[in-house]
């Protein structure tokens, strides 16, 4: 089963490959991982996304604690939560599809973000599903290149993770 952890820490060097390290020892593999500092620079909030059964997500959790720059966990898959991803793909947009390719962006309320003679960047916000079918949407000879941040997610309700 696919699990959202998100992770209060201390905004401190090595924090990033002590969990990193911790993943990698037991064999564990990391789908998607994102750190930013939040509105206390003192700390960052780590978003990790790994598969696992309940024993295992339990175990990663157990260890995760035991860190000293982690302040405190939430797994988001436990409850109620909002999760969005951000895609950035670069597609081919000669004279004779660019119409299309506007009209498809729209469709999925993205944004065109840059524009050349022969290329459209477009940016994508949303569940990864959504982006997903963004892609299958468009014809795989233009696609040039994708970028995505692998999600981040925040519980619903009035509680939070915070210190």
């Amino acid at each position: 089963m696919r699990h959202i952890i998100s992770i209060l820490m201390e905004n401190e060097s090595g924090a990033l490959s002590r969990v990193a390290g911790l993943f990698t020892a037991r064999g564990y593999n990391i789908e998607s991982l994102t750190v930013a500092p939040t509105e206390d620079p003192s700390l960052s909030r780590m978003t990790l996304v790994t598969r696992g059964d309940e024993a295992i997500i339990e175990q990663i959790t157990k260890q995760l604690n035991k860190l000293i720059e982690v302040v405190k966990l939430l797994d988001l898959s436990d409850g109620p939560h909002i999760e969005r991803e951000m895609m950035l793909i670069k597609l081919k947009a000669e004279r004779n599809n660019r119409e299309e390719l506007k009209r498809l962006v729209d469709i999925f309320r993205g944004k065109i973000i840059d524009v050349t003679d022969t290329s459209y960047i477009v940016e994508l916000t949303g569940h990864a599903k959504k982006l997903d079918a963004f892609l299958d949407a468009v014809d795989e000879e233009l696609i040039v290149e994708v970028v995505r941040t692998g999600p981040s997610g925040i519980g619903r309700g009035a509680k939070g993770l915070t210190v």
